[in-house]
């Protein structure tokens, strides 16, 4: 067989920063293929967008109607002035709230749709790219980089377009009105704009420093009140409350160098703004006097000019905005491009039916991508006959999850085969083969989610009369009984609602309702007492009639009963047979039954 693909490159550890080195604008592309899925309200967002632009360029020009019309001009009636002045604000604010509706509406739908997808795309992805790349990180993306993308373009796009109609719109008309001062206007806007980028980029970066500690005193509080049980056992409360107050403590520092850079920018930019504007007023007014120009004329001239030294203003923090949301959607896109190690192939083979439940290792060797020097799996190879109830034992470490692991095609073997009811794995649908397995995990999982949900999801079409036998069969009706709503009853994070040993019953019921023809038990009666324990391993003897069980126990006690016992070291099968045989054979197997039994 072909070796199985590589593993996918791992995500940058830093991959959620803000601090990152900016994606090109060009990332936005991924953006804007999920938002053209919308034209009729891009459309109506840039028509109100235009709207709103010309409006306010309206507001200077009546202003300069009221001044030369209405009062130079000595006219006795300046009502239709305002009037005019009226009818813009109206059409401004009409114009303004369409837009931001149409904008935020895009905005929001893209993200939820990005997140759709790239949920979608996770779901097909291989457990090893989820061991090569922390889930919380990836968490990160589907919120935090959303949230960015989100606000590029629910309103930083929206703000760069209006400004740039604005912004344009804006100098042509300065030069209709006064082309000498647009001239000289235009000669001091970057005098204005160089310093305001400068300390800009300084305060993005300490910016993207100060949330980075927040970052920090967020995933500091979540470990430890996650661990707070353990925190509190061994004593340690006031060490982390002082290592927590120093996080707090770092991030207060970086905040007020923020604060610090921020004044001194908000200083200089009125400084400089106001005495552009003070300049030119100076200048205008010296005009007025001389009669080169009218009163109306400078006063629309300045209102222009401080609506396009706005615009152009504002465009260098909008570009800033731009490279942060280019970098998310960059990061996101990696998620979506992502593609499964483990996919169907082209034309898949049909598993036979009626399905047998027939396994076959033929050869195979298997290294974990994240521990690619140790062999997990070593030259491997067993056959489980069908309806056989097979118990694999070992020690730690010598490869019976794995198991497990390769028999539902989380991972494809470096070299040797799989067969299922005479079906190598890797030519048949993964979905296929998961549909006929039944899984008991060692590590009990929960859903936050009601008691019912929890169960179906071994058989979403189950009836609550299939729940109640399921749960009756796994020992586990007594207590689902006595919860305040039954079935009903939210489970809490984890099953935190539910004792450990209730957990592992629940996910048996859950396992039983899949009636599927080969059944995986991983330490299922691990967490259980000696009571449950004996319940449910009758429960379980019952249920086993008819499939092919494969039995994976570190307590012997539980696999006396198996038809055979496959003992494995270091990713190989060292002994099989039966308990007494195994026993006489005086090998690895008797010395784990004697520390077992003797202890």
């Amino acid at each position: 067989m072909a070796d199985a693909p590589p593993p996918s490159a791992p995500l940058s550890p830093t991959a959620t920063r803000e601090d990152d080195a900016p994606r090109p604008i060009g990332n936005l592309r991924m953006v804007w293929d999920f938002a053209r899925g919308y034209p009729g309200r891009i459309a109506i967002a840039m028509f109100a967008l235009a709207t709103a632009a010309g409006a306010t360029l309206a507001i200077p020009a009546g202003l300069k109607r009221i001044v030369d019309d209405g009062f130079e001009g000595g006219s006795s009636d300046i009502a239709p002035y305002f009037h005019y002045l009226f009818m813009i604000v109206g059409v401004l604010a009409l114009a303004t709230a369409i837009r931001f509706y149409f904008v935020s509406w895009i905005g929001e739908r893209v993200v939820a749709d990005i997140r759709e997808a790239v949920q979608r795309n996770l779901l097909r992805l291989a457990p090893a790219f989820f061991e090569e790349n922390r889930p919380s990180e990836i968490s990160s993306r589907m919120t935090s980089d959303t949230t960015i993308i989100e606000q590029v373009v629910g309103t930083t796009l929206s703000v760069a377009l209006r400004n740039i109609v604005m912004g344009i719109g804006g100098v042509a008309y300065l030069f209709t009105l006064a082309p000498k001062l647009t001239g000289m206007m235009l000669l001091g806007i970057p005098l204005v704009i160089v310093p305001i980028v400068f300390l800009g980029r300084k305060v993005r970066t300490i910016s993207r420093d100060s949330q980075d500690r927040v970052a920090d005193v967020g995933s500091m509080a979540s470990e430890v009140l996650g661990a707070m049980k353990i925190v509190q056992a061994f004593g340690q409360e006031e060490r982390e409350a002082t290592r927590f107050a120093g996080a707090v403590e770092a991030t207060f520092t970086t905040a007020k160098r923020r604060i610090l850079i921020r004044a001194l920018m908000t200083a200089i930019v009125i400084g400089l703004i106001f005495g552009a504007i003070t300049s030119l007023m100076w200048y205008g007014a010296t005009e007025v006097r001389a009669g080169h120009i009218s009163g109306g004329t400078i006063l629309a001239f300045l209102f222009t000019g401080i609506i396009v030294a706005g615009a152009f203003g504002a465009l260098t923090e909008v570009y800033g905005d731009l490279l942060r949301g280019s970098g998310a959607a960059g990061r996101l896109g990696d998620l979506l491009s992502e593609q499964p190690a483990i996919a169907p192939p082209t034309h898949p083979t049909p598993l036979p039916e009626p399905a047998q439940g027939q396994l076959s290792f033929d050869a195979v060797t298997f290294r974990y991508p994240t521990r690619p020097e140790v062999a997990a799996l070593d030259d491997f190879s067993l056959d489980v006959r069908p309806n056989e109830r097979l118990a694999v034992v070992g020690p730690s470490g010598a490869g019976k999850t794995t198991l497990f692991q390769l028999i539902q095609r989380f991972y494809d073997p470096q070299a040797g085969e799989l067969r299922l009811d005479g079906v190598p794995l890797t030519a048949a649908d993964p979905a296929d083969i998961r549909g006929r397995i039944a899984m008991v995990p060692q590590e009990t999982v929960i859903f936050a989610a009601s008691a019912r949900d929890n169960l179906r999801y071994g058989n979403w079409a189950a009836t609550d009369d299939d729940l109640w036998e399921a749960a009756r069969a796994a020992n586990a009706e007594g207590f689902l009984r006595a919860l305040p709503q039954g079935l009903d009853t939210f489970m809490g994070e984890g099953g935190a609602r539910l004792s450990g040993g209730q957990r592992q019953r629940l996910a048996i019921a859950r396992a039983l309702l899949r009636k599927a023809p080969l059944l995986l038990l991983d330490e299922a009666t691990s967490a259980l007492d000696a009571e449950s324990e004996a319940k449910v391993q009758d429960a379980l003897d019952h249920l086993m009639e008819g499939r092919t069980t494969i039995v994976i126990a570190h307590r012997l006690a539980t696999v006396r009963a198996a038809d055979r016992i496959v003992v494995m070291d270091a990713g190989r099968i060292v002994e099989q047979g039966d308990h007494d045989t195994l026993i006489a054979k005086n090998g690895l197997y008797a010395r784990l039954a004697r520390l077992q039994f003797e202890s």
